[in-house]
């Protein structure tokens, strides 16, 4: 959002709105005027305009302002007055005077505040002092929102704190190993390797040695990378991730994953694990192997992967309603707690990383997920770009304080198809060719002897276009069930050659590639 330009020859056109007040100023300064510069200031600047009065249909006119010079000498004298203003962010180039229809106006252009100034109050009361902007106009900000915008404050990363009152005792081990496990897989040569597992958690971050007692403590990054759900609670009681799957529009949802279910850990680590399976399993991929090495990655799946990725490292669990992640058949929306820390503008013209969470965000690097260099959001619209669809949205709410994320898959051109995101049926292959395809593609990801066996003879055995669920799969390998759903779950969301088949019951699959 680019900084507000007052151009004359629109005065009859412009409205009052999130960016724009005006204010009849006839008998001084009004006192609603720094509501209003604290509300700009807090959200994304603004003009507060003097000497104008707005009817009701909306439109303006001017009131014959008076006494100019007293004016901007009383709002100077004002705004650097630490007990009227909390800091002054304006110069002498933010104030200034034009005529309009004979009268005079004066326009004061109000920047969006940085972080560390913020909030930037009145009336020497930061609690009920504070102001943000809406549609309805300024609104006075809940204790959480100021706590919200302090918090942001500090140089120091919200996730580095250190709990004194906890131990590694509370790590999940299974997610405390799927991390290492990925690390060795994109980095097989790290150095942290050869460390146990308190010495690795304290160099990603998760741990850390407490000035209190000398001891190592899980920092909240940790907690929210490798806890459980009801111990994360325990630090951060709003805490919430929300997975909602809805591509059949007759039910309510056909997918639901929630954080507090008690199905699984709960932790961020492992709803990352499943979000990027979720996400990115129905996006067109190349099905090919070069060597030993599966080649199924696309800019879309990459950009998809690090919207997640900034989406976990930018929020604020301090604030209700946590991660909420929505996929349509036509898109997928991302929503976090907590605002834009550099602003939106900032974000979407890229070459600033300042993460809420930078540990969090170190531990997506070190895995290889994540942009530290400030360019993610704005490679995501570029990838849309390219591939012809809407371009993303990116909105920010306050009350609560919520940064969202839409990403369409709706080709510009709406006669054409061929840039569609959803997978569609691929025509028939050489089936001997296919399966050596998907043997490297096995030994590439390290399975063992029993489960390669395992997933190749179920693809032998299941016919083109059959439908079959784990009980069929169960009776071809002459396995248990777990073992039954392993092997499918395994050509599903790692092999990539089956897919599920709607309209037939839950948990019926096909493969893809026959």
């Amino acid at each position: 959002m680019e900084p507000v330009v007052f151009d004359l020859s629109k005065f009859n056109e412009y409205r009052e709105d999130n960016r724009l007040e005006v204010k009849k100023a006839n008998g001084g300064l009004p006192g609603s005027l720094w509501d209003t510069y604290s509300s700009f200031s807090n959200c994304n600047g603004g003009a507060i305009i003097l000497g104008v009065k707005e009817l009701e249909d909306g439109s303006w006119f001017t009131t014959h302002l008076q006494n100019r010079n007293k004016l901007l000498k009383d709002f100077w004298d004002n705004i650097n007055n630490r007990k009227k203003v909390s800091v002054n962010l304006l110069r002498e180039e933010n104030v200034e005077t034009y005529e309009v229809n004979g009268d005079i106006i004066i326009v004061i252009y109000v920047p969006k505040a940085d972080r560390v100034y913020k909030p930037v109050y009145i009336n020497d009361d930061m609690f009920g002092g504070t102001f943000r902007r809406d549609h309805e106009g300024d609104y006075h900000c809940s204790e959480a929102e100021v706590r919200g915008m302090l918090r942001d404050q500090a140089e120091k990363s919200t996730d580095s704190k250190i709990l004194t009152n906890m131990s590694i005792d509370i790590f999940y081990p299974e997610t405390v190993k799927a991390f290492r496990s990925r690390h060795t897989a994109v980095n097989p040569d790290h150095v942290w390797h050869k460390l146990d597992d308190e010495g690795y958690l304290e160099r990603i971050g998760a741990l850390s040695i407490s000035d209190v007692d000398g001891k190592l403590h899980p920092t909240v990054a940790g907690l929210l990378m490798f806890a459980e759900e009801y111990k994360i609670r325990q630090e951060l009681p709003e805490y919430f991730l929300d997975y909602r799957e809805m591509l059949d529009p007759t039910i309510r949802w056909t997918d639901r994953i929630e954080s507090s279910s008690g199905e699984w850990s709960g932790n961020l680590l492992d709803f990352f694990f499943q979000m990027e399976r979720k996400l990115l399993r129905d996006i067109k991929k190349p099905f090919k192997v070069e060597g030993f090495t599966r080649i199924d990655e696309t800019p879309v799946h990459k950009a998809i992967r690090e919207a997640l990725a900034n989406c976990i490292a930018n929020a604020d669990f301090n604030f209700p309603r946590g991660i909420v992640i929505l996929k349509n058949p036509d898109s997928i929306t991302i929503e976090n707690p907590g605002s834009i820390i550099t602003g939106k503008p900032q974000m979407l013209k890229g070459g600033i990383s300042e993460p809420r969470n930078k540990i969090i965000m170190k531990m997506f690097n070190l895995i290889r997920v994540g942009e530290r260099a400030g360019s993610g959001v704005p490679d995501i619209f570029n990838v849309w770009e390219t591939e012809g669809w809407e371009q993303p949205v990116v909105e920010e709410q306050y009350k609560p304080d919520r940064t969202i994320l839409r990403l369409s898959f709706t080709s510009i051109n709406e006669e054409s198809d061929q840039k569609s995101a959803i997978e569609t049926p691929k025509p028939a292959i050489d089936e001997k060719v296919a399966f050596e395809s998907i043997k490297l593609a096995m030994q590439d990801l390290n399975y063992n002897e029993p489960t390669r066996k395992n997933m190749e003879k179920l693809y032998s055995s299941i016919s083109a276009n059959q439908v079959f669920g784990a009980s069929d799969a169960k009776d071809i390998l002459g396995c248990s069930d777990s073992t039954a759903r392993a092997v499918i779950a395994k050509l599903r969301d790692e092999i990539k050659v089956i897919v599920a088949v709607k309209g037939q019951g839950k948990g019926k699959y096909r493969f893809i590639n026959k």
